[in-house]
């Protein structure tokens, strides 16, 4: 089943989209699993999950640990660490 990834700030820019529907492997159950993923999906995706311990991410609008697993999912956000102001 596809689900709906979106990226925001650096991790956007890095990538050069803000959204794409993408249909991982079966092997793929955890944020952090889709994360690895990604990674070796290209370079810019390399380079946008280079120092994974900084993303933050999200599962349909909450926040999920790396160990959150993704089933079931409709959409998945990758944001880095958000600062007040």
């Amino acid at each position: 089943m596809s689900v709906k990834v979106r990226y925001f700030a650096w991790v956007r820019e890095r990538i050069g989209k803000p959204e794409e529907e993408i249909l991982p492997p079966a092997s793929v159950t955890t944020v952090g699993g889709l994360m690895d993923w990604l990674a070796g999906r290209g370079e810019e995706y390399a380079y946008a999950f280079e120092n994974r311990n900084v993303i933050r991410a999200a599962i349909d609008r909450a926040h999920a640990r790396p160990d959150t697993a993704i089933k079931d999912a409709r959409e998945i956000a990758f944001f880095p660490p958000m600062t007040g102001g």
